[in-house]
């Protein structure tokens, strides 16, 4: 957690010195020497998409489209000069992944994870502060600012984060969604396994955006952003082994494994899922035959990729205009 704090204020004093620096250089040679600063205030909301081991950086167009979520936010802007600007904002984002329809339409491609059977909805709760550079400068004051301004940014954002899953669809018994991280799905904690991974982590958000000039007071803007997370573990899935069960009790046993029940877990998703790779395993290709068979008696609840959890926001907003004071001469 210290690391974490450690980090967010040294990327928050990077951001911060190099505003400063860009202001006063930009006033001592003479172009922002009649900028009149401002600020504006922004809410929107979007959707939010999910990157990670339930939906996979293999197939980015596929995950960008299968399973969208919500996000809203709320910010503060500061206009340093025409170009360059910083934000602080808050963001509360629902991402969620599902090996069941992630891969159901393409079983025999993705035997692995569809056997897998893994589901996990998490809301995101992200502080971010970010640069913004304007590629059309602004006007001498708010009133001046120019029509539509695409843009740039990026930054670092303070995350917290707690996945969940539903348990399983049984004759009878409601369904309830279930805080994954203290069940220790992969072990950890026990002896020779990692330690339990945290609730808080760091993000860096990068995009880009265009906001339109309504009229004096009022911008609206879109923008999309990616945010490559410091943690393997936004979807509760790291690069470890299924949790002995001799190592767990209760709720932890089921949530952990979830090969062998007869349909996906998710409301939406009742079809007899272990039927298809029953009917893989009998009518398949031996290749196929010996994958599932891994697939359903292998230990390894993951393998390490390339890229950590990430997500992407998609945001719409409309953004206020804070009225600059105007100095007038005094009188004499």
């Amino acid at each position: 957690m210290n690391n974490y704090k450690q980090l967010l204020m040294v990327g928050a004093g990077a951001v911060c010195l190099l505003f400063s620096q860009i202001t006063e250089s930009s006033a001592q040679g003479g172009y922002n020497a009649h900028f009149i600063p401002y600020s504006s205030v922004t809410f929107g909301g979007g959707t939010s998409t999910y990157f990670g081991d339930l939906a996979g950086y293999r197939q980015p167009f596929k995950s960008l489209f299968t399973l969208p979520r919500w996000n809203v936010g709320l910010g503060y802007t500061r206009q340093f000069t025409p170009r360059f600007a910083a934000r602080a904002m808050f963001t509360w984002a629902r991402i969620t992944g599902d090996d069941y329809t992630y891969n159901r339409n393409d079983v025999e491609d993705n035997l692995v994870q569809y056997a897998r059977n893994l589901h996990f909805r998490n809301d995101l709760k992200e502080f971010a502060i970010t640069g913004i550079y304007n590629f059309i400068a602004d006007g001498r004051n708010p009133e001046n600012r120019a029509k539509i301004t695409p843009y740039l940014f990026g930054g670092i954002a303070l995350l917290a984060h707690s996945p969940e899953a539903l348990t399983p669809d049984s004759a009878g018994v409601a369904q309830q969604w279930v805080k994954l991280q203290p069940l220790r799905t992969e072990g950890q904690g026990q002896p020779g396994r990692d330690k339990p991974y945290s609730l808080v982590t760091v993000s860096i958000p990068v995009g880009i955006g265009a906001r339109y000039k309504l009229n004096e007071n009022f911008n609206i803007g879109v923008e999309i952003g990616y945010r490559y997370a410091f943690s393997d573990y936004l979807d509760d899935v790291g690069e470890g082994l299924y949790a002995t069960r001799d190592t767990q009790q209760g709720i932890a046993v089921i949530m952990t494994d979830r090969r062998f029940e007869q349909v996906a877990a998710r409301p939406s998703n009742h079809p007899e899922r272990y039927q298809v790779l029953r009917d893989l395993f009998n009518n398949g290709t031996p290749e196929q035959k010996g994958t599932i068979q891994d697939a359903l008696t292998t230990q390894v609840r993951s393998t390490k990729g390339l890229l950590q959890d990430g997500y992407l926001l998609t945001n719409f907003s409309i953004q206020y205009i804070i009225p600059t004071k105007i100095k007038c001469p005094p009188i004499k």
